[in-house]
């Protein structure tokens, strides 16, 4: 079951926005599900929102514990919206290619990490650059990412095509 945020969705997107902006800062929630565009929530069968997406593809699925995964498309908008280093983790050339292809972020690769994140949360994934390569699940928290030597620092979900 699918709606439309024109016909009966601004009511569920004005708390989904509510909840981004809890999870990721002030302004996420607009920046993730802008008021004027027309979004598409995918629901349950008992009405809880599944995953939201634009037109140009998955911002976000809503978990059962109450918290958003990002898609590609949702971390591009946060990766816009959000102040640098906020949920972002910095990794150079060398683990470019392998972020890509959806292989996880190791410590010892992290060149910079966002303060705030802890274990569990979205992250971005970004190269030196400042360009976003990749979106998921930070496996330890921003001071452990800074001084460890091994360990896995995210798990990547969704890794973003190199552009040609």
């Amino acid at each position: 079951m699918s709606e439309s945020a024109d016909e009966n969705g601004q009511a569920g997107l004005a708390n989904l926005r509510t909840i981004a902006d809890y999870q990721f800062g002030a302004g996420a929630g607009a920046a993730l599900f802008p008021p004027t565009e027309s979004l598409t929530i995918k629901r349950t069968t008992s009405g809880r929102p599944q995953q939201v997406h634009a037109e140009t593809g998955r911002l976000v699925s809503f978990g059962t514990d109450g918290r958003f995964t990002l898609g590609l498309e949702g971390g591009q908008r946060l990766h816009d919206a959000l102040e640098h280093p906020a949920y972002r983790v910095v990794v150079d050339d060398e683990s470019e290619p392998f972020v890509r292809d959806e292989k996880n972020v190791f410590a010892k690769f992290v060149l910079e990490v966002g303060d705030e994140i802890r274990p569990g949360d979205e992250v971005l994934v970004v190269h030196e650059r400042g360009e976003l390569i990749a979106v998921g699940t930070a496996q330890l928290g921003a001071g452990a990412i800074a001084d460890f030597d091994t360990g896995m620092a995210v798990t990547v979900r969704e890794g973003a095509p190199a552009s040609q």
